[in-house]
């Protein structure tokens, strides 16, 4: 194997919870500081017990060789995003070292490295000055990164005016054209449209095929398995598995299979919109109101959503959806009240939309979803992986007999006949 091109080594990040930054010191406590004797501190601040310390990453090691393609797989909170930014030195770890062989890009979040003041020209010529590129070098890419970005028209507009998506698409642009030796990618392909994710994914595989290393986040396991050959996975903040992309895949699945999250909203930090609504705690029942913690396949489900909103609003437009991706990430369906022809609807201080997926036809498996909210045309609340349930194969034809796994993921409510034909 060759030599690593990212080493990282017993790596910890740790967090203080509840506690303000530090003050902004006056010369005085500057002059007074340099004379005394200089001293290590204890690893815990004193005064903070532990229940205060926050530990994101926690002894995690691992290489990566030149040309390597890894998948980073774990669940929200368990420390992957804040891999990505000591790998790129947006944050310093806490105990450890990292070792980087080459320039690094990254796309870890929308306009990340953009100064919001320069156009999108100028932006360009700053990240490939950041990377170590001469202005030729960017010059010779320049009208590539534009026609992938397809924002010709605003290339000489400031960023600040730009949305999100063409955000989004400037920023994948230059980190993917710009040629650095490691790419770390975050979970930002979301942000853009299904035909923009499926570009990205592409040119990330022919990045991956020129040679370069790359580091890739994301909850789609499908991206995953199609792009990586090997997958680590985090938990808690501890590496617990490396190995080929399938196996990670496995293993992960089968880590969280079972696991319910359904649970309190409200404190949900990662969430979109305006905040005309929000909502709080998703639960299941049958048909009968009775709770369930999980599925069976050809059951009568519901999905109910609470809410708690600032007004009250007598008949709103309202659009409720929640999306269904499998284990691997693959969006399966979208259930929004837009398609039903339910749009007309009041909003109260509090309440509640209720969903009725009738002889529900999921096989057995984890499943995730992300729960959106529109009112009169603006984004109310937007939660990505919202919420998960968990599905047993159950009687779905009512034949007394379960379904084999071979027969695939999605049951169909079908019915066989037959004719005889009369003989001459």
């Amino acid at each position: 194997m060759s030599e690593p091109v990212i080493s990282v080594r017993r790596l910890g990040k740790r967090y203080r919870l509840g506690a303000g930054g530090p003050r902004y010191k006056t010369l005085r406590d500057s002059l007074a500081q340099a004379f005394r004797p200089r001293r290590w501190m204890a690893d815990q601040p004193s005064g903070l017990n532990e229940a205060a310390l926050l530990w994101a990453l926690r002894e995690v090691s691992f290489d990566v060789s030149t040309g390597e393609v890894v998948g980073v797989i774990g669940r929200n909170g368990a420390g992957k995003s804040t891999l990505l930014k000591i790998l790129t030195r947006i944050t310093p770890p806490t105990e450890g070292e990292v070792e980087l062989c080459g320039r690094v890009g990254s796309l870890l979040e929308v306009g990340t490295g953009f100064h919001p003041e320069l156009t999108g020209r100028e932006n360009i010529y700053l990240n490939g000055a950041v990377l170590g590129m001469l202005r030729r070098e960017v010059q010779a890419r320049f009208d590539e990164i534009v026609d992938f970005a397809e924002i010709e028209r605003f290339i000489d507009t400031p960023v600040k005016h730009y949305s999100s998506g063409m955000y989004m698409r400037l920023a994948f642009a230059v980190a993917a054209h710009l040629e650095p030796e490691i790419l770390l990618v975050d979970e930002v392909l979301a942000v853009g449209d299904t035909e923009f994710q499926k570009k990205c994914l592409g040119k990330m595989d022919a990045v991956a095929r020129t040679g370069r290393t790359v580091l890739f986040v994301s909850h789609n396991m499908a991206a995953i398995q199609q792009l990586c050959s090997r997958g680590v996975v985090l938990e808690q903040g501890h590496l617990t598995f490396d190995g080929s992309v399938e196996a990670a895949i496995n293993y992960y699945v089968a880590a969280n299979r079972g696991l319910s999250t359904l649970s309190a909203l409200d404190a949900r930090p990662d969430r979109q919109g305006n905040g005309s609504l929000r909502f709080t705690q998703v639960r299941l029942t049958d048909d009968l109101g009775r709770p369930i913690e999980l599925i069976l396949s050809g059951q009568n489900t519901r999905f109910i959503f609470q809410y708690e909103a600032p007004q009250a609003l007598a008949e709103a437009r309202v659009n409720i959806a929640f999306n269904v991706s499998n284990s691997r990430g693959i969006l399966l369906t979208n259930l929004n009240s837009k398609d039903a022809g339910r749009m007309l609807m009041p909003i109260g201080r509090a309440g509640q939309f209720e969903c009725c997926w009738p002889k529900f036809n999921l096989r057995a498996g984890q499943y995730t979803c992300t729960l959106f909210c529109e009112i009169n045309g603006v984004i109310a609340d937007w939660i990505q992986s919202a919420f998960s349930f968990t599905v047993e194969d159950g009687d779905y034809f009512g034949t007394g007999s379960l379904i084999e796994r071979s027969q695939g993921d999605v049951l169909v409510d079908y019915e066989w006949s037959y004719q005889l034909e009369e003989q001459a």
